[in-house]
């Protein structure tokens, strides 16, 4: 396990990380990595460079302006900063092709913010329940209603092209030397 030192710098650059996303300061969440690269481990996705790390940023919070998020818990491992948080917004706004519901949401989380040898952050890895999400956002149709279910539909396929085409990175893994 590193130093106290060590864990104190990783986890002072990951509440900076986490505080900048929640203020959508773009560029100081940046200047927190060598090199952008997030993984969605529940979409199957990975946003690798800081084109695609703005194009993600920009794609959620056009669907959810007001997400932000709780942090419930922080912890040290190895090589990585674990943190457990609620994420929580408003859909306003079109999400892979579901329609916005104006409904909210609050969903638990955890992002590992891993460092490499140097103590680089070199990736957020973000593990959450997509269905719960999406279940709250639907929460607030009348699905008796034929009229919602166009908007239904849509929605089903929005939330089934996430993970249709799974990025190889998140499916090519070593097993680890125990």
């Amino acid at each position: 396990m590193p130093d106290a030192d060590t864990l104190r710098a990783r986890e002072k650059l990951v509440l900076d990380h986490i505080h900048d996303e929640g203020r959508q300061d773009w560029d100081d969440v940046l200047a927190t990595f060598p090199h952008p690269y997030y993984e969605l481990v529940a979409t199957m996705t990975v946003h690798d460079g800081e084109a695609a790390v703005r194009g993600y940023w920009d794609a959620t919070r056009g669907a959810f302006p007001d997400q932000d998020h709780e942090i419930i818990s922080l912890r040290h491992s190895a090589d990585a900063v674990i943190v457990e948080f609620w994420l929580m917004g408003t859909h306003r706004g079109p999400l892979n092709g579901i329609p916005p519901t104006g409904g909210r949401f609050r969903v638990r989380m955890s992002a590992y913010f891993i460092f490499d040898e140097e103590e680089n952050l070199v990736s957020e890895r973000v593990y959450f329940d997509r269905l719960t999400m999406f279940t709250q956002l639907l929460g607030g149709l009348n699905l008796r209603n034929p009229r919602n279910w166009p908007w239904v539909i849509r929605a089903l396929r929005g939330m089934a092209a996430m993970g249709a085409n799974p990025d190889p990175r998140l499916l090519n893994t070593t097993p680890p030397e125990l």
